[in-house]
């Protein structure tokens, strides 16, 4: 089977992961290759997740690489056991970019999700005409199509945090989100009535940080920390004009869930903040 040219960013975690067991057991990829009678160039492929890998031989090279984390072996083989074409976001392969279908993955997969977002609302709670709006402002302009497709993607999101096997959801958002008009005032008033339809989930938690907050946090860019099946497999994605980033290293981890917690002391409590974002719909 030829390498993959497009890996997914669970694919690549996975590859990462296996390259990290095997730098801490002090092992070579010609070792490794040795083990799985392969070479060093298919041990960097499937370590860079290029090419698949069998729960069998995750179990084999975890032995080799003295690594007993049982719940994080299990974990790094289902990924392995996962296949392309079986979930939704799949259909929008070969239409939108790759990161569009990642991110839809990592929601996906998370066991609790926290967000934190300064100017905008969460994306899988945008209306469809909030969304619209956002994508018919980027620059340059983009086609019809391309914006009725986004809006779509966009709108399907929702699946993973509205269905019966919905996932926690913390949401963090800045007054100025709340207060920004994009669209105009019904746009606005429909996304503010939605955002307290949607904090009544059991399943989400909607705070606000209002103006009169103090403190600088350092969350100003669209930050999602995705919680894995294990501490290891946690993700944190970083949205930007420019792309979005997925980070995975220890100190990132650390550092955002960090910021996050500092966010939400600083934040009105679930109740304020459903009575805060209806007063702000009242006065749109």
């Amino acid at each position: 089977m030829p390498p993959r040219d497009n890996p997914s960013a669970r694919q690549i975690r996975l590859g990462a992961e296996l390259r990290k067991l095997r730098e801490r057991a002090g092992r070579t990829a010609r070792e490794s290759g040795g083990l799985l009678s392969t070479d060093a160039a298919r041990i960097s492929n499937i370590e860079a997740g290029r090419l698949g890998i069998s729960a069998e031989r995750i179990r084999r090279l975890a032995t080799f690489y003295q690594c007993d984390d049982e719940p994080l072996i299990t974990a790094l083989c289902e990924i392995a056991a996962e296949r392309r074409g079986t979930h939704w976001f799949d259909d929008y392969r070969g239409v939108l970019t790759p990161g569009w279908l990642d991110i839809a993955e990592l929601e996906l997969h998370a066991t609790a999700i926290r967000t934190s977002q300064s100017t905008t609302m969460p994306g899988p709670f945008q209306t469809e005409t909030y969304s619209r709006t956002l994508f018919e402002g980027v620059t340059p302009a983009l086609p019809a199509n391309e914006v009725d497709t986004r809006v779509e993607h966009r709108l399907k999101r929702r699946a993973a945090f509205e269905g019966p096997t919905s996932t926690p959801y913390a949401a963090i958002v800045h007054e100025a989100a709340l207060r920004m008009r994009f669209g105009g005032r019904k746009v606005t008033r429909e996304q503010l009535e939605y955002l307290v339809e949607v904090s009544h989930l059991p399943n989400v938690s909607v705070r606000v940080i209002p103006f009169t907050n103090e403190r600088f946090i350092e969350v100003t860019q669209p930050v999602m920390y995705a919680h894995g099946t294990v501490p290891q497999l946690d993700t944190v994605q970083i949205d930007s004009a420019s792309g979005g980033r997925f980070l995975d290293a220890e100190a990132d981890l650390k550092k955002y869930n960090g910021l996050l917690d500092i966010a939400e002391e600083a934040s009105l409590d679930e109740a304020e903040s459903r009575q805060f974002i209806h007063n702000i719909a009242q006065e749109t």
